[in-house]
């Protein structure tokens, strides 16, 4: 039989903690985030359908995207035990300076629309973490204005190029008059995927108020008062657009941009170049004759082809063909620390997070990129840990093995 007894007040005072309530309610609910995709739901409810959805979409029956998050969650880790952990360093050189993590902020278009902090908010975070802030020619910001925020951080500017060169080109100089150290070519959107949600939705330049969108805003009326209530939508790159998104894209990219195209490029910009996009062995070999200094293996984030290559897949094979040669890095799918890791056990140099920032930004402004940033962090941090490796250089593949779902018959 089991004695029981009333239990003393003495006895319970120490058990009865209770914690001091705050009224800070965005803090109170990005602490609660504990990863990504607790960011990726408080984004949801915050955010109106239309924003929400042309961060999470991808390109027509969004089957790219999804492989590519599957990809990561197909591997198997393989850890050493035994090993001294206590200190754990999880940076190293990246394009020839040092970063404070294996991953950097994407670029991202229309970025102020998903919360009025946009790319100042990005810029600002990176530079509290040291890792670098990419913007895109399709952002919401100056250039000037992105150096302002981040002066002494990696700031790097990705270039679509268009039909009128001489406005890119134009672009180009001013991101290097800033002091932008790296470019980042972009170069697999002859055209522009097509982004079904976004064609549902209708979603315009800026937003439209019908009733759908009205009905959507009414349980959301924080966003609609600050987009409202600052400066209007305008673009790093352009002037204000009226229209649906894929119309402005449609009406900006190049289908013509060849190889010849990329190595002038490559002659105008005075710091290091990075070629975003690819996605073959065979494509990464030619790029590598250009003399670029980095490619980033990379789908869109599955928003242009859909079907296409999944760059962790594609990983091994590049780095053991042309990774001598310049550094590789990756993006698309990448939702935590460990698909951090993973990448660069399999040899990746560096990593890319783009809906994880945006998931971060609309959950809480620079507040919730903060709180991406740190869970991000924590979970590499821990992962090298559990795997037993001090630093960044001792991953190896052997730390990691693709497990087969898809495979070529």
């Amino acid at each position: 039989m089991t004695k029981r007894q009333i239990p003393k007040v003495r006895d319970l005072a120490p058990l009865m903690q209770f914690k001091k309530p705050s009224l800070d309610f965005k803090k109170n609910r990005l602490a609660k985030a504990q990863t990504v995709y607790d960011l990726r739901r408080i984004a949801q409810r915050r955010t109106p359908k239309a924003p929400f959805d042309y961060t999470e979409g991808a390109a027509e029956a969004e089957i790219s995207l999804g492989r590519a998050r599957q990809a990561f969650e197909d591997i198997e880790f393989s850890p050493s035990i035994l090993r001294d952990v206590s200190k754990v360093s999880t940076g190293w050189d990246v394009l020839g300076a040092p970063v404070a993590q294996p991953f950097g902020i994407a670029p991202t278009g229309f970025t102020r629309m998903m919360h009025t902090e946009g790319e100042i908010a990005g810029a600002h975070a990176a530079a509290r973490h040291g890792i670098p802030f990419s913007l895109s020619t399709m952002g919401t910001t100056s250039i000037e204005d992105v150096k302002a925020a981040n002066p002494l951080g990696r700031n790097w500017f990705q270039l679509y190029m268009w039909k009128d060169r001489d406005r890119s080109m134009a672009l180009v100089e001013r991101a290097a008059a800033a002091g932008f150290d790296t470019l980042l070519v972009t170069v697999d959107v002859p055209v522009a995927g097509a982004r079904l949600r976004d064609k549902r939705n209708g979603f315009s330049i800026p937003p439209q108020l019908t009733l759908s969108t009205i009905a959507n805003a009414l349980p959301r009326p924080w966003w609609w008062y600050d987009f409202l209530t600052t400066e209007p939508l305008s673009f790093a790159s352009l002037d204000r657009w009226s229209g649906t998104v894929g119309e402005l894209l449609d009406s900006m990219f190049d289908p013509t941009v060849d190889f010849a195209d990329l190595r002038w490029i490559r002659d105008q910009w005075p710091g290091k170049v990075v070629v975003k996009g690819i996605q073959s062995v065979d494509d990464a070999k030619k790029v590598a004759e250009i003399g670029v200094d980095g490619i980033v293996l990379s789908n869109h984030g599955g928003r242009q082809l859909d079907r296409a290559p999944i760059p962790f897949h594609l990983l091994p094979e590049v780095v053991r063909e042309v990774g001598s040669e310049y550094e590789i890095h990756l993006d698309t799918g990448i939702m935590s620390g460990a698909d951090v890791v993973a990448a660069v056990a399999l040899g990746a140099r560096f990593t890319l997070l783009g809906r994880a920032y945006l998931y971060g930004l609309m959950a809480g402004g620079e507040d919730g990129v903060d709180r991406m940033i740190e869970i991000v962090s924590g979970q590499v941090a821990r992962t090298m840990r559990l795997l037993g490796v001090n630093s960044l250089e001792e991953l190896e593949p052997r730390h990691v093995t693709q497990l087969t779902r898809l495979a070529p018959r």
